[in-house]
């Protein structure tokens, strides 16, 4: 399963980075119904991409969930960046803000001109503020599951000593500790694939475009500057 998953993460990725292209021609401040219909059309396109992402790795995690920690398909950057084998779901607003920030200074004259694009530097005080409080529910979702990986290293570092113990049948037996590490990836993936779609319905097209492409681009600048120091690694 591990080199089934790691074949599909390979592909994921690809198909990933053609939307993307096709995101990025489609970024313009859309100017009819056609546009916005469009517009939706591929961003819902790229969501059900990532949902199926996470179909996939809720299969492999029954399979073998400590594969997905090990992750041999990503780099060693990507590694040290996981959180409960994935990204952090509060990374979104950090991106969002960033998009957002980098977006309004660039075109702050033009702005305060009254010249509007629609885009991530002009998100309206309604959007900042459900932003927010997606953040605060998001943090503390992110907390909980947390507390549950502590909670399952303290029981496995409770296990009975030795190979035979672990193996047993009891709360503490290898089996019934996998099945809570499962439940446990399990929640933070849906956490990270519902935090994806709140954003997205809170942004207008033009807006989930434009952070779908840079989520997008981070994954991949992420994934190519790792690649790259793995390969000077193993060549020093």
């Amino acid at each position: 399963m591990t080199t089934n998953f790691h074949r599909f993460h390979e592909s994921w990725t690809d198909q990933l980075q053609r939307l993307t292209a096709e995101l990025a021609k489609n970024s313009a401040h859309p100017k009819s119904p056609d546009d916005h219909h469009q517009a939706r059309r591929l961003v819902d396109k790229v969501v059900t991409h990532y949902e199926d992402y996470y179909s996939a790795k809720a299969a492999a995690a029954q399979s073998d969930v400590l594969a997905l920690f090990a992750a041999p398909w990503a780099s060693s950057l990507e590694r040290a960046l996981h959180w409960v084998a994935g990204f952090r779901p509060t990374t979104i607003f950090h991106l969002i803000y960033t998009e957002s920030s980098v977006r309004f200074e660039s075109r702050v004259i033009e702005i305060l001109r009254g010249q509007r694009t629609g885009d991530l530097g002009e998100l309206t005080p309604h959007q900042l503020g459900r932003v927010s409080e997606l953040q605060c529910q998001t943090v503390k979702e992110e907390n909980e599951i947390g507390d549950e990986l502590g909670a399952w290293q303290e029981a496995v570092a409770r296990a009975e000593p030795g190979w035979a113990g672990m193996c047993g049948s009891g709360p503490n037996g290898l089996d019934n500790l996998l099945d809570r590490l499962v439940r446990v990836v399990t929640k933070a993936d849906e956490l990270r694939i519902q935090t994806l779609r709140r954003v997205v319905e809170l942004l207008t097209p033009q807006q989930a475009i434009e952070f779908l492409v840079a989520a997008a681009e981070l994954q991949f600048g992420i994934r190519g500057w790792g690649s790259h120091h793995d390969r000077l690694r193993a060549v020093a």
